[in-house]
């Protein structure tokens, strides 16, 4: 571990002091990886928010086990804007306390301009003031050293098309996630060369849907060069820019067939078909075309499966690229052949048991990360909060039980009814276990589910979280709305009276149609797939989302959880003592009872209560198994599959963008 986590370690021994608070005001100990290493050493760590919800924890799980004479190290976190001093006194009093700063790690380089930096550089960067010693530097100064060193850019290297074009599919491609100050500094260095003057530098850099539909405008006049034929028709090009871009430079070759294998560009009409590495991106067949895109798929994901010690942004990167196998694999289906079946099967199993051995380590790190980019569901509202004033109105569509794969077959009837649309694609993980209660909750409450014990085996508080969170963001009653039981579309016309209200700024609404399809499913995820299509192709999502865009709300989409298919591996005998009875998760208040039953299930996980009041104790079913009888089919939600945990957060760009 770098030096500066090696430092702030120093001052954390087990058994000193049963309370210690710690200003940090730049978030260093929210690092997954320090914070996984404090956990390791039995620490525990609450961030102090706000008083009156940090009161309510620290009662009713640490004060009691300090009073009561336990071992108890807890490290209270004041991070980001929250002072210490609005700590309750009584706490302060028999707390040791530390400061930890970026500061005291960096103090050659900007501290306004390090705070913009994610915790999770800190290493790249420590590591490259090591070796370059680069002396005291201002901001630029600091915003040149830090592009070059952590995200390896370097402006001055950027002197040609294809240099730009190879730069922006390093930060697009794997959503390599560059804060605003170092975008902006970038774009204007190069504006200053005046190399680059007609590209759309800003937009590009900012928007990854805008530079994939960049790219997609473009492909036709490529193969128009590369196999002399004439275009049939110039279609308008909606992004201002070159039109012809070097596809075929070594650099950014090495891009393109992947780019049509992850749908993120889609193949055109053409003929001639191109031979070699461009016929990625020609349609022929549509059986080859599935043959060809379901083994180049499995290649990928073979290739891109996260490995121990990954973090976050690697799963959540990943997550699209498995859901596009998902998508191919149930169209296919039993035409695929036994070959490519059993190698998706094998893959399903490769990744379930990296994706669970990876999340029961490090999920306990992620809740209290910042929300700048929500990493977390119950981050959006927070995150909506820091955007609401440079947008004035915004809308949180939350559609419940959607899995990252049924996104992109919803995402695909939108384009069809909307082609001008734009989505940018982001994922976040769903709270475990992956149920209704626990996650949407979360979601409406901007706070993780220990906050809401009194309320977390029903979704009846939500509205008023919602309205309390809104309220916590100086937003009056009236300026707030939550609307759930969504998804049939002769409901249209009363939400758009609904959604019209003069005074209303913020949006949070519950679309539930997907998780009434799951519940009823008997035929896995092609059927699924088959209903959810069917679904989106009525319109009334297209419908609801014009509604709110005609509005002028800034939309957001996301889901609580995913699903995924599952077979029976026998229903639990016992009684009335779980006090949640579903398919993949059942919920026990005490810890004997969740070993009996768990005893009877090997491959069950007994979940730890990470978030969680503390007699909120999960029982898993491990795999893709269910709590039904032996060998039914279902799909259902509550584990800990990539599938459930992982939930696409998307931003929509309309026809006003």
């Amino acid at each position: 571990m770098p030096d500066w986590s090696e430092r702030i370690l120093r001052e954390f021994t087990p058994g000193v002091q049963p309370l210690t608070v710690v200003a940090d005001p730049d978030g260093l100990l929210t690092e997954p990886r320090l914070s996984q290493a404090l956990a390791e050493r039995g620490f525990e760590s609450l961030v102090f928010e706000e008083p009156i919800s940090f009161r309510f924890v620290y009662e009713s799980r640490y004060r009691c086990r300090i009073d009561a004479g336990e071992s108890v190290d807890l490290v209270i976190l004041c991070v980001r804007s929250q002072p210490c001093e609005q700590l309750p006194f009584d706490v302060l009093s028999r707390a040791r306390q530390l400061t930890f700063s970026l500061a005291e790690f960096f103090p050659n380089l900007s501290y306004p301009v390090l705070r913009a930096l994610e915790p999770q550089y800190l290493d790249l960067l420590f590591d490259a003031q090591s070796r370059f010693n680069p002396g005291v530097l201002g901001d630029n100064a600091t915003k040149d050293f830090i592009l070059r060193h952590v995200f390896e850019l370097a402006a001055e290297l950027i002197k040609t098309e294809a240099d730009l074009l190879r730069v922006l599919l390093r930060r697009h491609y794997r959503v390599q996630v560059i804060p605003e100050p170092f975008v902006d500094r970038l774009v204007a260095v190069l504006n200053q060369s005046g190399r680059f003057q007609d590209w759309p530098l800003a937009d590009l850099f900012t928007s990854r849907s805008l530079f994939f539909s960049f790219l997609q405008e473009r492909w036709p006049q490529f193969l128009a060069r590369l196999t002399g034929t004439p275009l049939p028709q110039q279609a308008r090009l909606s992004v201002r820019g070159p039109v012809d871009l070097p596809f075929d430079n070594p650099d950014i070759r090495v891009y393109v067939d992947n780019l049509f294998v992850e749908g993120l560009l889609h193949p055109v009409d053409w003929t001639p078909l191109p031979e070699g590495w461009a016929a990625a991106g020609v349609r022929q067949s549509p059986q080859m075309d599935r043959a060809r895109r379901s083994a180049a798929l499995a290649d990928a994901v073979e290739r891109e499966v996260p490995v121990e010690g990954a973090r976050y942004g690697e799963w959540l990167s990943f997550a699209q690229t498995w859901a596009e196998l998902n998508v191919l694999a149930a169209e296919i289906g039993s035409t695929s052949g036994l070959d490519l079946a059993k190698r998706v099967a094998a893959l399903r199993s490769c990744v379930d048991t990296r994706f669970s051995e990876w999340l029961q380590q490090r999920f306990g790190s992620l809740s209290s990360l910042p929300a700048t980019a929500p990493v977390m569901v119950h981050h959006v509202a927070r995150f909506l909060a820091g955007h609401l004033d440079a947008v004035g109105k915004v809308a949180l569509v939350v559609v419940d039980g959607m899995a990252f794969d049924q996104w992109l077959v919803i995402r695909h009837e939108i384009s069809l009814q909307r082609p001008s649309w734009r989505f940018d694609e982001n994922a976040v993980f769903a709270w475990v276990p992956t149920i209704t209660s626990v996650s949407r909750q979360s979601i409406f409450a901007g706070k993780a589910p220990l906050y809401f014990p009194s309320s977390i085996y029903s979704t009846d508080r939500e509205p008023s979280l919602w309205q309390q969170f809104w309220a916590g963001n100086s937003l009056a009653l009236q300026e707030v709305a939550y609307l759930k039981g969504l998804g049939d579309i002769a409901t249209l016309p009363s939400l758009a009276e609904k959604l019209t209200a003069a005074k209303l700024k913020v949006v949070g609404a519950v679309v539930d149609k997907v998780d009434r399809i799951m519940h009823g499913m008997e035929l896995g995820t092609a059927g699924m797939h088959n209903q959810v299509r069917q679904w989106a192709s009525e319109g009334f999502l297209v419908g609801f989302l014009d509604i709110l865009i005609a509005s002028g709300f800034d939309v957001y989409l996301t889901a609580d959880h995913g699903n995924v298919e599952s077979t029976g591996c026998g229903r639990p005998k016992e009684g009335l003592t779980a006090d949640v009875r579903g398919e993949r998760a059942r919920i026990y208040s005490d810890q004997t009872l969740r070993a009996q039953v768990a005893s009877k299930f090997p491959n069950a996980i007994s979940w730890k209560p990470m978030g969680l009041p503390n007699d909120f104790l999960p029982l898993l079913s491990g795999d893709r198994s269910a709590f039904i009888p032996e060998g039914q089919r279902t799909v259902a939600h509550g584990g800990v599959t990539l599938e459930e945990v992982v939930v696409p957060f998307v931003r929509l760009l309309g026809d006003k963008e």
